[in-house]
């Protein structure tokens, strides 16, 4: 099954509350005929853009090809979170790669804040980044492990941005009574995905990269100079970047054994007016700790944009809003009968240790992909430390590509069906507490 076309129409964005609320680009011409560059990037999210972007800004004559449009895939869908740290956390990364290594994945992690901000800044992207990200937990057992961390994060990291919030505390926040506690992060943040993509694509075109929309990648040929095919054209690059993340499909074997497609859905409820203030007090986003994952936040224009729901297989659910419902109702009773104006889904792509996957696939071919839901600051800094390696400046992705990434067992014919029995294992934990 391609994922391009699973669950989408050619060239066209779902039809989503981002889309409907970003201000457009106009389309990029198709690559049509033979072209030359010096880094050809295949993928327009922010991995891609980023690349594109950051390679232009130092010189480097750059083609950018989409088999979409710009920020079509995960990066114009996701839940706009901009999180700290690595998706794995600290503790679990200094027992695998030892605290050297641990804590230079977190400085990277801060660089990629970081970055996503300036670049916000620089190029004066219109996005509704907003600082705060609420951890919140069910269990008083959750809390205080919640609390443990924070406190590592402070004692070994200096990490001063996090608050402990007791249940009383987290619920004048977040009022929703499933929650007993959790921790306040304002150095995280939270966006608009779409137009944050839309926002570097401007900004790599102004740049001077050459952006080719509904332009698919059908072969790479290797060599010194690498030759990347489409149905209407070729680009012949010294470099080439794979951008594509959970639409790589099998244009590259080692990185689809190591990096999964799954999907996840969003709604966007009708504006909730005053009634706000029951779901959020303050403009902050929020991520729990089931293993299928809550993720909300409200919309600028007081919306609840709650994202969760399990589904298995490669196509998106008959009803979205059905899917999507059942754990925003968990958490917000009050809203179980309340009208859901958009829904949609996505395709991300997960690792089996749930960090991104950077790797040198040959000398003058570069892939990172793999973010496992941590993807908006991630993604971005991965194709900055991609642009610094084919700079000569490769001591940030050497760091990122140490990180072990396994080969999902029974490889591309067997990894989904072994997904959907562990997803369906941790499912039911959730739902049993346990």
């Amino acid at each position: 099954m391609n994922l391009l076309y699973a669950n989408d129409r050619q060239g066209q964005y779902p039809a989503s509350w981002y889309a409907a609320t970003a201000t457009p680009l106009d389309p990029f011409e198709r690559l049509k005929g033979q072209t030359r560059a010096d880094v050809c990037v295949i993928g327009a999210g922010y991995t891609g853009l980023s690349a594109a972007l950051h390679l232009a800004e130092a010189g480097y004559d750059v083609a950018l090809i989409e088999a979409h449009r710009v920020g079509f895939g995960a990066s114009g869908r996701n839940g706009g979170q901009l999180g700290s740290g690595q998706r794995m956390d600290q503790t679990g990364l200094e027992k695998m790669m030892g605290h050297e290594d641990a804590a230079k994945l977190w400085n990277l992690a801060e660089d990629a804040k970081n970055l996503v901000k300036s670049l916000v800044a620089k190029h004066k992207i219109e996005c509704h980044l907003k600082p705060g990200i609420a951890h919140a937990c069910f269990t008083a057992r959750e809390v205080a492990q919640e609390h443990g961390y924070a406190d590592h994060l402070r004692k070994t990291y200096g990490y001063d941005q996090i608050e402990n919030l007791e249940a009383d505390a987290f619920y004048e926040i977040c009022p929703s009574p499933a929650y007993k506690g959790g921790t306040l992060d304002m150095g995280a943040g939270h966006l608009h995905p779409l137009s944050y993509a839309l926002g570097l694509a401007r900004a790599a075109q102004s740049a001077g990269v050459r952006i080719h929309e509904n332009s698919v990648v059908h072969d790479i040929q290797r060599g010194t100079r690498v030759v990347v095919r489409t149905d209407h054209g070729q680009v012949e690059a010294d470099h080439v970047i794979l951008a594509c993340n959970g639409y790589l499909g099998g244009l590259e074997r080692k990185v689809a054994a190591r990096v999964m497609p799954i999907n996840n859905f969003i709604a966007a409820t009708e504006p909730l007016g005053d009634d706000a203030a029951r779901v959020l007090t303050r403009d902050i986003a929020v991520a729990d700790t089931k293993f299928v994952i809550n993720y909300f936040r409200l919309s600028h224009d007081k919306r609840l944009l709650f994202g969760g729901g399990e589904s298995y297989g490669y196509r998106f659910p008959s009803d979205i809003a059905a899917t999507v419902r059942k754990p925003m109702q968990e958490i917000y009773p009050h809203l179980r009968d309340v009208k859901i104006d958009y829904t949609w889904g996505g395709t991300l792509g997960i690792t089996l240790k749930r960090m991104p996957y950077l790797a040198r696939l040959a000398p003058n071919i570069l892939s990172a992909s793999g973010y496992s839901g941590h993807g908006v600051g991630t993604a971005t800094h991965a194709g900055k430390l991609m642009a610094d390696a084919i700079a000569g400046q490769a001591e940030g992705f050497d760091t990122m590509a140490r990180v072990p990434a396994p080969a999902f067992p029974g490889g591309s014919a067997l990894r989904s069906p072994l997904l959907v029995l562990a997803m369906t294992w941790y499912a039911m934990r959730d739902r049993l507490g346990v």
